[in-house]
């Protein structure tokens, strides 16, 4: 308790977790230590000023952000390394979670300077817990890629994900999330979370299709938090060489897949292993060409 109270430290930096809507989470040990330390580097100093004009005093404000990280960091390492107290801020929530903090941090520890966390609320974890999912195991993604193809991509890559998954999204992408998911995943137990610890916090859900029908006719504000139930544990069904080939056949000539993406997805709504599907493919195929009839496989 001592040592808390003699925070900041020169030449450390440390990562303050803040509020991510309702500014009565600022714990009394981040608000001590932005009130003392010599300088924060936050995302936005407009914004943070707002939230520190509650303080009775605090460090000098350096902006911090993805455009500038670059150019900016040596000099935050020079402050540290002439004996400065830093901090590190995000616009909301715990630096380093989906923005260059985790960059800083990689660089202060390389260095030798010391690096301490002052937790703080998390809007993926506020919205995992409050969703009623399963939260024991989870896996946390972050944003999905904005291009089209792309986030379809990496949903059919994590469409046999047994555990929670958690996403962060802006709004304007949320309905194209919905539809994705609800295309590739199946309508599985969804929640959006919006304006967590706000006067109007709120989860849609309890499914991928309702809340896509929900957003659908209102169209969604600030960034969102989606939760998704994991993929069920398949029911392995009988093997048929021939119904299988037929719907192996249709992953690649209606859904483009490769042999081997459609052998996984297959797979996970099969049962059968991709491995033993995959040996099916290349059966059929030698068949095939050594036989009359049009070849299927590309």
């Amino acid at each position: 308790m001592e040592q808390s109270r003699e925070e900041p430290h020169g030449g450390v930096l440390y990562v303050v977790g803040t509020p991510i809507g309702n500014r009565e989470d600022l714990s009394p040990r981040a608000r001590r230590v932005l009130e003392q330390v010599d300088v924060i580097a936050c995302e936005d100093t407009r914004h943070s000023a707002q939230l520190l004009q509650v303080l009775s005093g605090h460090g000098r404000l350096v902006s911090f952000h993805r455009h500038n990280c670059q150019q900016r960091q040596p000099q935050l390492l020079g402050l540290l390394a002439a004996g400065h107290s830093l901090a590190l801020i995000s616009d909301a929530g715990m630096p380093g979670i989906s923005d260059p903090g985790q960059e800083l941090v990689a660089a202060v520890r390389q260095a030798e300077h010391g690096v301490i966390c002052i937790p703080g609320p998390t809007a993926f974890v506020t919205a995992l817990v409050g969703s009623g999912l399963p939260c024991g195991r989870f896996v946390f993604e972050g944003f999905l890629p904005a291009k089209h193809n792309a986030r379809r991509q990496r949903l059919q890559h994590m469409m046999g994900e047994h555990r929670t998954v958690v996403f962060y999204e802006a709004p304007h992408r949320l309905l194209a999330l919905l539809e994705d998911l609800l295309e590739l995943w199946g309508d599985r137990p969804l929640q959006v979370a919006r304006e967590l610890t706000k006067r109007h916090e709120e989860f849609i859900g309890p499914t991928t299709a309702m809340a896509l029908d929900h957003f659908r006719g209102r169209s969604p504000r600030g960034e969102c938090c989606v939760v998704v139930g994991g993929c069920p544990e398949p029911v392995t069904l009988p093997w048929d060489g021939d119904v299988l080939a037929t719907q192996l056949q249709h992953l690649i000539q209606q859904d483009g897949l490769s042999p081997s993406q459609a052998a996984r997805v297959l797979a996970q709504r099969s049962g059968h292993s991709r491995q033993r599907l995959y040996a099916l493919l290349l059966q059929r195929r030698r068949g095939e060409e050594q036989g009359p009839g049009p070849q299927w496989l590309p």
